[in-house]
């Protein structure tokens, strides 16, 4: 208790440290994903998250909230290893929980299926309640708890939104509406970016306003800079602007082919689990000792019978001199009350033979008499 008792985790504590954020290497790129897939992935996912919750009507809150958890997942797990689709939906359903606003997975499910019918273009199809469906709800599920214990519980999210019209307030332009409704397009547009892992939402709330000022031509202090106030700083405000413009000039690709090239990778990783796998009755018998020796005695091989057998003291210290005299000893008194036995039935069977003996003489000599 000692060692988790100093770990304390608060919002001022959420960022992730920068060896865990590209371009250093993430889980996908650590197994071969390329990064520029990676990114593709991360910015499909938020969108998906970010029209289901418009379907299902969802608050701007809980919207944030699960393009928040989204990023901060797959930078935990890798996305040949987990369905990205699967914790969109996870993400979706989680967010409206921590927002007050739940809605039934089902719901979910079924958003999901038709915003993939519509990116892909085909018939639209209502979502048949049958195996598949049930089994995408317990992975959906699965998805969910994996989510909770990867990020340790801590899924409250500091939103920066509120912060946008304070910080215009204190510069005066809460009254420019294209300002304030440009600085809020910013901020939404960032979440599908993984700039809400990096920097505080204050730094953020003021890189979107002065994106926003500068679109619109509208000026704000510069000597010093006006956002030093609130503790951002220039290369910070730079790097966040550059991420989010990056976005309109970004074309991912379509989700279908995004599916094929996470396969591809799935099959390759499958390949070389099977090459690393040993066959069974094809390795030889240091090979059989080695790979018995590496199972853990608690796991039982269902291949043969499991045969109960009676309990045996944990301890045996008995020698196998002391086996054989015990067995002797006890085979003597054996052998001894057989041999007791024995004389007690011939006892027995002679003093019948002689009690009807006289009884016979007795009867004869009794009937001469007479």
């Amino acid at each position: 208790m000692s060692e988790y008792g100093r770990i304390v985790l608060t919002l001022s504590n959420v960022l992730l440290p920068s060896e865990k954020l590209y371009p250093n290497p993430t889980p996908s790129t650590i197994e071969g994903l390329p990064w520029d897939v990676e990114y593709d992935l991360r910015l499909t996912g938020c969108e998906l998250i970010q029209t289901a919750s418009l379907l299902l009507k969802l608050p701007q809150t809980a919207v944030a909230t699960g393009q928040v958890l989204f990023p901060r997942y797959f930078y935990s797990s890798s996305f040949i290893r987990r369905q990205m689709e699967i914790v969109a939906m996870a993400c979706t359903n989680l967010a409206a929980k921590i927002e007050e606003n739940a809605r039934r997975i089902r719901d979910v499910i079924n958003v999901f299926h038709h915003i993939k019918q519509v990116r892909s273009g085909s018939m639209i199809h209502p979502l048949l309640i049958d195996q598949g469906y049930i089994d995408k709800k317990n992975e959906v599920i699965k998805a969910e708890r994996r989510l909770l214990k990867e990020l340790g519980f801590c899924v409250y999210v500091k939103h920066p939104h509120k912060m946008i019209t304070m910080y215009l307030k204190v510069l005066e332009k809460e009254r420019e509406h294209d300002l304030v409704q440009t600085s809020w397009n910013y901020m939404n547009d960032s979440l599908r970016t993984d700039i809400f892992l990096r920097f505080t939402p204050e730094t953020i709330a003021c890189a979107c306003i002065d994106l926003a000022a500068r679109t619109l031509q509208i000026s704000l202090p510069k000597n010093p800079p006006w956002y030093l106030i609130f503790g951002a700083q220039p290369e910070e405000i730079h790097y966040i602007m550059i991420s989010i413009l990056r976005l309109y000039k970004h074309r991912p690709k379509s989700l279908d082919e995004l599916e094929k090239i996470i396969n591809s990778f799935r099959e390759k990783r499958e390949d070389e689990r099977k090459k690393l796998r040993p066959e069974l009755g094809s390795d030889s018998p240091a090979q059989q000792l080695t790979i018995q020796n590496s199972i853990p005695s608690t796991v039982i091989s269902f291949s043969t019978p499991t045969i109960i057998q009676p309990e045996i003291p944990s301890v045996i210290t008995t020698t196998t001199d002391e086996v054989t005299n015990t067995m002797t000893a006890t085979n003597g008194k054996i052998t001894k009350k057989h041999d007791r036995e024995s004389s007690r039935e011939s006892s027995l069977v002679n003093n019948h033979r002689h009690h009807h003996h006289r009884h016979h003489h007795r009867k004869k000599r009794s009937s001469s008499q007479s």
